[in-house]
């Protein structure tokens, strides 16, 4: 049985990954129409290009909506973590990213709340990037 805690990259989220682990945020960037994309896919949504590159995102952007998950599931995978807060990012580049919120009270986030990206190492070779709220 796969580990709930780890992504399994796919050959389009592969790059995304390998950064990630790393501590490097990246994004796919259309090379035709120069639009940004996530999650990763093998075609520009704008333009349908398959030409692609990897760009270094800021790593800033501000919450858009997030849940407080105080109920784990599976329990038996995220008990030792509720509450714990999932939130839909958006990056300054414009594209939103589901993330979880850390080093912040769960009734202090706000829509709009400044965040920025830390990692989160996992194992050897696999990191998560999260978000916190920003400091400067």
């Amino acid at each position: 049985m796969a580990d709930a805690r780890r992504p399994v990259p796919d050959p389009e989220s592969a790059p995304y990954w390998r950064a990630a682990a790393l501590h490097r945020l990246v994004l796919q960037r259309c090379a035709a129409c120069a639009a940004y994309r996530f999650p990763p896919s093998p075609s520009c949504p704008d333009c349908r290009s398959t030409a692609t590159d990897w760009v270094e995102a800021s790593g800033r952007g501000r919450i858009y909506s997030w849940i407080v998950v105080e109920h784990p599931v599976p329990a038996e995978v995220f008990a030792d973590a509720v509450p714990y807060v999932v939130a839909l990012v958006e990056l300054d580049e414009g594209v939103r990213l589901a993330t979880n919120i850390v080093d912040c009270a769960a009734d202090a986030i706000r829509a709009e709340l400044p965040v920025e990206v830390v990692f989160r190492d996992l194992a050897e070779g696999l990191a998560l990037p999260l978000f916190r709220p920003r400091r400067s």
